[in-house]
């Protein structure tokens, strides 16, 4: 298979088998029939599940097409970069993160201090994080960063990291494996939050782990097993199940990400807006080298909270939600949370598969209403 859609709407399907479903459903099961000496993949419920296994196959086929890979399930995105990190890492050890990531990364740099192991940050930006990767056991990036949407060169960071004998960790969430394949750009791991663009309808909580290398793999299956952190069966079939459209999705969603943004940037009134497609942007020279597509998260900044929060009050086919990558647009104002570099005004918007006219119409309604209020 070669085509993206073709292998997005078949990876991970067993052989078929007369009077069988296509997809098996799911397999609810703590322990399995398991007479005499311990042999064979499925023993206990903990350790694994032939429902993860298709799903696993599915994703390691769009991680890495036409490759060996392999691939681990979680029940949550923070539940697979925990993985990664605790499982490869130990007390004297130094690790990169960026500074401008995912907003729970700073309880994750916690615990590793916590844990002896000593934490350098550095922006995604003009990638900073080289300035302090000297003798790092390992260096976790994320690009495009949320929720800035900063992007660094992933094959420069890669190439400084192997001369030292780093391990290389990718968050791709934003992406996902159809916008850009870490493990392609050289990265040991390609990371991801599920619960978003991957099964993209906003109602699954999922993550996983995928890389090349047998023996890293083992030592992520390990901590999954050690911590329980395992999906349900139920979300992982779900999961398969929207692997299947994951194309249609990401080509609707992209698109519409561009025209939203094009339209933004002819508005006076929206200021640092933000997408790596958007010819101009800071990161689109970089993002163009090594993304196929350029996700579907847009930022730009209002000015002021009170601003922000009318122009979302006003929005009818916009949810004011966390989160991103589902086929129903989102948006929220970020600094309702703290922790992320941004002013009250900013806003990251998900953009859904709607139809771009009707998106822009109330984006473009929205936005007079806000300012009419002022």
């Amino acid at each position: 298979m070669t085509g993206e859609g073709t292998r997005a709407v078949r990876a991970g399907l067993p052989e078929a088998v007369k009077n069988e479903p296509t997809l098996p459903g799911p397999v609810f099961a703590a322990h399995f029939h398991l007479p005499g000496d311990v042999s064979g993949p499925y023993s206990y419920g903990r350790d694994s599940n032939p429902t993860w296994t298709h799903l696993e196959r599915a994703i390691a086929e769009l991680e890495a097409p036409g490759e060996e890979a392999h691939t681990l399930v979680f029940a949550s995105g923070m539940a697979a970069i925990s993985a990664v990190l605790f499982s490869q890492v130990g007390t004297g050890d130094v690790v990169v993160l960026p500074d401008d990531g995912y907003q729970a990364l700073p309880l994750v740099r916690e615990q590793l201090t916590a844990f002896g192991v000593e934490v350098r940050t550095a922006p995604t930006g003009g990638d900073a994080q080289l300035d302090v990767l000297e003798g790092a056991k390992l260096l976790w990036i994320e690009t495009p960063s949320n929720p800035g949407l900063d992007v660094c060169d992933i094959r420069r960071l890669v190439a400084a990291a192997r001369a030292q004998g780093t391990l290389v960790a990718v968050d791709n969430t934003l992406a996902t494996p159809l916008g850009q394949r870490p493990l392609e750009l050289g990265a040991d791991f390609a990371v991801a939050s599920d619960t978003k663009g991957m099964t993209g309808h906003g109602d699954i909580l999922l993550g996983h782990v995928t890389c090349r290398d047998a023996e890293l793999a083992a030592g992520v299956q390990r901590w999954r097993k050690i911590v329980g952190a395992i999906p349900g069966p139920m979300e992982a079939w779900l999961a398969h199940r929207s692997l299947a459209t994951l194309q249609l999705r990401v080509e609707r969603q992209t698109a519409n990400a561009l025209a939203l943004a094009e339209a933004l940037r002819a508005r006076a009134d929206v200021a640092g807006l933000r997408y790596p497609g958007l010819p101009g942007d800071p990161s689109h020279a970089v993002a163009a080298r090594q993304m196929h597509r350029f996700g579907s998260v847009v930022s730009f900044d209002l000015g002021t909270k009170e601003r922000a929060e009318r122009f979302l009050a006003a929005l009818r086919l916009v949810e004011d939600a966390t989160s991103f990558g589902s086929v129903r647009s989102t948006a929220e104002r970020r600094g309702r949370w703290g922790g992320d570099a941004v002013g009250e005004g900013f806003v990251r918007f998900s953009v859904g598969a709607e139809d771009a006219e009707d998106l822009l119409a109330d984006v473009t309604r929205a936005l007079d209403l806000s300012l009419d209020d002022a």
